[in-house]
């Protein structure tokens, strides 16, 4: 019996919903293409430890609405660890794979494209609910946080008119303000602060106002919005990770939203409750759309690895998807296009 080709899977960074979708996909897919399906366990790590299983028919199945990833993930970049570039095409080597596809962040696809250039036959997919890889219109992901952040403002204001409250909620977006705009627009939010955006001491000034313009009109609560990344008079507001190396400025970002509140509160005498998402947007049940992009990106992702189309990524651009270099991908992050965020403020106040 000849043997079968071998496609390596694994996933990096942060989770998020969908993730278990574009497992599915890819491995179905490539499945019937010929090939046998390898899951790295845990990120680059997988490669490092030698930790990976075999991924058929039957343990991708029923996994298309679960939240996470059936693979686990790591933060670990192997350019952070002693050899770690080698140690990567050791594990790839050992296991005899002929590619390997990455679904990651902006931070893993940068990793995934350095090591494209020294060599190894990559894939990538984007997957982050922060939204800011370059090259595409969405990730996986997005779509889910941003309606979860959407029904908790729902939520906030009914409970904000009842009190004649401001009710303010933190969301994530550590340089990329997008879960914010776009749940700020669907809930018509008074204001949608973001990291594009600083708050200097006049914007402060200017929020303060707005806030207390509206109580003068006569409306008796305020919805206010803000990414964790956010920077509040020069300053981002976080703590550093105990993991940290010293000489990088690699903080776990939150605690804006109390911050402010609390500015917010005393200069306006308005009752100013904060609430925070965390990671509850990151984690439970992908929206349809994040499951059918998923998709869509898992196939396109084995037909890449089957035409040996390596080093490009899955994208979405406009109702096409199609693929686009990794290192266009690597050369930074995607902010909010301002245009969009100027509709959302038409409603401010």
């Amino acid at each position: 019996m000849e043997e079968r080709r071998r496609l390596g899977i694994l996933t990096g960074g942060g989770d998020c919903p969908g993730l278990n979708a574009a497992i599915r996909a890819t491995a179905k897919s490539a499945i019937q293409m010929g090939y046998a399906v390898i899951g790295i366990r845990n990120g680059w790590k997988g490669f490092i430890d030698d930790e990976n299983e075999i991924l058929d028919g039957a343990n991708t199945s029923g996994i298309i609405d679960k939240g996470g990833t059936i693979l686990g993930t790591s933060r670990m970049s192997p350019f952070r660890i002693e050899n770690g570039p080698q140690r990567v095409f050791d594990g790839f080597n050992k296991l005899e794979l002929e590619a390997l596809v990455v679904l990651g962040g902006e931070g893993t696809l940068s990793v995934t494209s350095k090591l494209f250039k020294m060599g190894l036959p990559v894939v990538g997919i984007p997957k982050t609910i922060d939204n800011d890889v370059k090259e595409t219109d969405f990730t996986i992901g997005f779509q889910t946080a941003v309606q979860i952040a959407t029904e908790a403002l729902d939520r906030l204001r009914t409970t904000a008119e009842s009190h004649n409250r401001v009710m303010l909620l933190e969301v994530m977006g550590r340089k990329a303000g997008w879960i914010a705009t776009y749940a700020g627009m669907a809930n018509g939010a008074d204001a949608i602060l973001i990291p594009e955006i600083p708050l200097d001491k006049e914007r402060i000034e200017e929020l303060c106002l707005m806030l207390k313009e509206r109580e003068r009109r006569g409306t008796n609560f305020s919805i206010v919005v803000v990414a964790e990344g956010t920077e509040l008079e020069g300053k981002i507001i976080g703590r550093r990770s105990p993991n940290t190396p010293e000489n990088e400025k690699i903080y776990r970002l939150g605690g804006i939203g109390n911050v402010l509140g609390e500015i917010i509160e005393k200069r306006t005498g308005l009752e100013t409750r904060v609430s925070s998402l965390d990671y509850i947007q990151r984690g439970g049940v992908p929206v349809a759309y994040d499951r059918t992009l998923a998709t869509a990106f898992g196939v396109k992702a084995s037909e890449l690895i089957k035409e040996k189309k390596y080093g490009e990524m899955t994208a979405l651009k406009g109702n096409r998807i199609t693929s686009v270099a990794l290192e266009k991908v690597a050369d930074g992050i995607k902010t909010v296009n301002l245009n969009v965020y100027r509709v959302a403020k038409i409603f401010f106040g």
